[in-house]
């Protein structure tokens, strides 16, 4: 007896827990000029008065614009539409370039490292005041470029990328500050080549985080904060399913998640029965991040198909 396999598409998307695209380009752009302005300042400063905290934070601002720029790019590609070869269109390129941005940053933190070692070795007289005023002007920037992804940072990864590195640089120009006021007061002025290893640390602290994430992404895991369990207890909620098996979550983009999975319904459940049932389910499932949804339907008197279900 042949069975009836249905095939059950979703591309309901939650406008209300999307993030606005228009809204984000701005964000964006407003962050480049900001903080691409700031690494001018830091890099013609810190060259003139030979100090190496107020270049690595230039590079690690630089790095950051970097990021932002390719965030910004990742954005303006999820909006062009799907064609017969790129059936998702290019929305995970979101993904790839959330894994460069922590790449590039790992690689500025060797240089960074490298150069404070040297430093610890033949420090140099600074003067506190300029750097003090300088990492001033950099909380402010920082600050305010932070403030503009705070309120969409946990609906996408690329924007919690930037709110994180924006708010972690506010926070090391807070320490240069603090860094050019002991110079003042002290003359020790080893303390630039030790705030650097700070920067560092801080640098790596975060882009691990965004490393581990983006990988696992890049290779089709189950993104962060979903649990196939779940989705399974979820579905056994639903009256008239008996089971939801091979069961496959992954990430399209850092927005948007997708799900295939064999439904199995009542023996005797009608086809308005089982049409009601997938809506409810999509409904819960679209509730818990999951966007796109594939749907194989089959009923417990039937053997599934597939080898390991």
């Amino acid at each position: 007896m042949a069975h009836d396999h249905g095939h059950d598409h979703s591309h309901g998307h939650h406008h209300h827990h999307a993030v606005n695209p228009a809204e984000m380009n701005s964000a964006f752009v407003i962050g480049i000029i900001l903080n691409f302005s700031f690494v001018v300042i830091e890099v013609i400063v810190g060259l003139a008065i030979h100090s190496l905290s107020l270049l690595s934070d230039a590079g690690h601002n630089l790095a950051d614009v970097g990021t932002l720029a390719l965030s910004l790019l990742a954005f303006r590609m999820m909006k062009i539409k799907s064609n017969e070869r790129f059936t998702y269109g290019y929305r995970k390129t979101s993904v790839f370039v959330a894994l460069i941005n922590s790449v590039i940053l790992l690689i500025s933190i060797g240089a960074i490292v490298f150069e404070a070692i040297h430093r610890l070795l033949h420090p140099e007289p600074l003067p506190g005041g300029i750097i003090s005023i300088v990492a001033g002007i950099g909380i402010v920037v920082n600050g305010v470029s932070a403030m503009l992804f705070m309120r969409n940072k946990e609906k996408d990864l690329n924007v919690k990328s930037a709110y994180l590195h924006l708010l972690s640089d506010a926070v090391v120009s807070l320490g240069l500050v603090i860094g050019g006021v002991i110079i003042i007061y002290t003359g020790w002025y080893i303390i630039d080549s030790i705030l650097s290893l700070v920067i560092a640390a801080v640098i790596l602290t975060g882009t691990w985080n965004l490393l581990r994430d983006s990988l696992r992404l890049s290779l089709d895991a189950v993104p962060t904060g979903i649990s196939i369990e779940n989705i399974r207890n979820i579905a056994l909620k639903i009256k008239g399913v008996k089971d939801l098996h091979h069961i496959h979550i992954w990430a399209i983009s850092t927005t948007e998640n997708a799900l295939t999975a064999h439904l199995v319904l009542a023996a005797g459940t009608t086809n308005a029965e089982e049409q009601t049932i997938k809506h409810n389910l999509k409904h819960e499932l679209e509730h818990n991040k999951i966007h796109h949804i594939t749907l194989e339907s089959e009923h417990d008197n039937e053997a599934c198909e597939e080898e390991k279900c």
